[in-house]
């Protein structure tokens, strides 16, 4: 993607700096651009910039008080709390809670960013048809789409859909979530097989085949909580659509060059890796994007000491969370506690204690709760962010899904194997016997901690209503969200989801 983002730029100069006749403007103009390469580069570089994390709740993840926020810090397994000093604002704590009303800003600024992506994806997608592109092109825009199309209805549910840019936003209509979802599912099956198959490269950060697959088979794997009727078979034949690809799972040796001891952790550094990676975001600190993630949990002087940074002491995870891992899994060195903590401890680190008591009135203590240092901050970093990439997919979770549906569809023998590939490179035994739909459910929460995911696992598995922690049980309702009100009064068309 970052050679698409210098393509793009690259052009806008050269239009800048010469002097050129009016008609390099007409329709013939354009036409002949967005039917080459630099022209259907550029219409989806405006879609792909997007995705990176960035200040105002834009992107997928990376940055703060966006998508990623709102489908993590909903869950159990983090949290912003407040603190008794005064820092941080209640907000963070009240997500947690379940205590969101319609005018939070996690809200309008992913709702915001989404329908800005499906404006641009639209446009993308105009230009490369009436250029007659690249049918490659032309498909992975609409993939694209679909994408953001997901992230919606996963949101909440019934949203305002459209397909071309020549509505205003008060005569877009309210659609039921399950013609979008079908929608979803026709604009995927229809163009996956039309995109490149191109691994890495280019189509680093790109949706090729086996992304698009990826998304496929998310889709699939949550259609009965989108439209009532489950879809295990169709999942699993489109994860293993994804074996195509020759994706293996990363290495999980230990490795003392590495600041968390194993080379899992390279799957979270400055470039996430091919073998395992199907789809991930490119981030370069202040130039595309940003990943505040590890910085935003870490505090005080932590900060200077591990990374020459300043940091945030912001983001912690719940004790119970925690509670669950194995000690001798190598996935429990990404939390960050206590005297004889993973990674490095130069004189002066901050002991953080486990247990957090209070999130909101009076908050925690400055040093209270678990830190995350999955994302160990590569250069370039500074405080606001560093430079680590963000994975999306990894085939890591395609294993657990084909588990899940198998396990779902009545063969949890076959689907050990998977489960097992996942639990051995952790460093764990396989499992005793054959999972059950616990084992999977609790494999994923080991192993895609801090990755987006847990949210709708939650509401898949039926745990997201459930009380943990400090956290009360909540009826269906919360299930979805509300409709930000700036967007119902902008448009008359909506209709509030039930409970707000």
């Amino acid at each position: 993607m970052n050679k698409i983002i210098v393509s793009i730029l690259s052009i806008f100069f050269f239009i800048a700096c010469v002097d050129v006749e009016e008609n390099v403007f007409d329709k013939y103009a354009a036409k002949d651009f967005y039917a080459s390469d630099a022209g259907a580069d550029a219409a989806l570089a405006s879609v792909y910039a997007q995705m990176s994390g960035n200040w105002d709740g834009v992107g997928y993840a990376g940055a703060d008080r966006g998508w990623y926020d709102l489908n993590t810090m909903s869950t159990d397994e983090q949290v912003v709390p407040h603190r008794n000093t005064g820092d941080w604002e209640l907000d963070f704590a009240r997500l947690y809670l379940r205590q969101w009303l319609p005018s939070e800003g996690f809200l309008n600024n992913t709702w915001n960013w989404l329908y800005r992506s499906v404006f641009l994806a639209n446009l993308a997608i105009e230009q490369l048809e009436s250029a007659e592109g690249e049918p490659s092109k032309i498909a992975e825009a609409k993939v694209l789409r679909a994408f953001f199309y997901y992230l919606l209805i996963d949101d909440w549910g019934n949203v305002p859909f459209f397909t071309e840019n020549n509505l205003t936003v008060d005569q877009i209509p309210q659609v039921d979530k399950k013609e979008v979802f079908n929608f979803i599912v026709q604009e995927l099956t229809e163009n996956i097989e039309t995109l490149d198959a191109t691994i890495g490269g280019n189509y680093y950060g790109r949706f090729n085949k086996w992304a698009g697959y990826a998304l496929l088979a998310k889709v699939y794997l949550n259609a009965e909580v989108y439209t009532g009727t489950p879809m295990w078979t169709e999942c699993l034949d489109a994860c293993n659509k994804i074996d195509g690809g020759g994706f293996k799972l990363h290495s999980g040796a230990e490795d003392a060059a590495n600041v968390l001891g194993n080379k899992y952790y390279e799957l979270f550094g400055d470039v996430c890796p091919n073998d395992e990676t199907i789809l991930g975001i490119f981030i370069t600190v202040d130039i595309v994007g940003r990943n505040i993630l590890t910085i935003r949990s870490m505090g005080g002087a932590d900060g200077n000491l591990l990374f020459g940074a300043s940091v945030w002491n912001g983001a912690i995870v719940p004790e119970d969370y925690y509670n669950r891992f194995d000690a001798n899994d190598v996935r429990i060195r990404q939390f960050r506690h206590g005297d004889n903590p993973y990674g490095p401890q130069p004189a002066g680190f901050i002991n953080y204690s486990i247990n957090v008591d209070n999130l909101d009135n009076p908050g925690a203590e400055p040093n209270a709760g678990i830190r995350s240092s999955k994302f160990w901050p590569v250069e370039p970093l500074n405080g606001g962010g560093a430079s680590n990439d963000f994975p999306i997919y990894r085939y890591a979770d395609i294993l657990l899904m084909k588990a899940e549906c198998l396990v779902r569809s009545g063969d949890a023998a076959a689907a050990k194997t998977y489960v097992d590939q996942v639990r051995e490179r952790a460093g764990l035994d396989g499992l005793s016997g054959n999972p059950d739909l616990e084992d999977i459910y609790n494999e994923r929460s080991f192993e895609l901690a801090w990755e987006g995911h847990r949210r709708q696992d939650m509401i898949r598995f039926g745990t997201f209503t459930e009380a943990h922690g400090l956290v009360p049980a909540v009826d269906d309702h919360f299930k979805l969200f509300p409709i930000p009100t700036a967007a119902l009064n902008a448009n008359p068309n909506l209709t509030q989801n039930l409970g707000y």
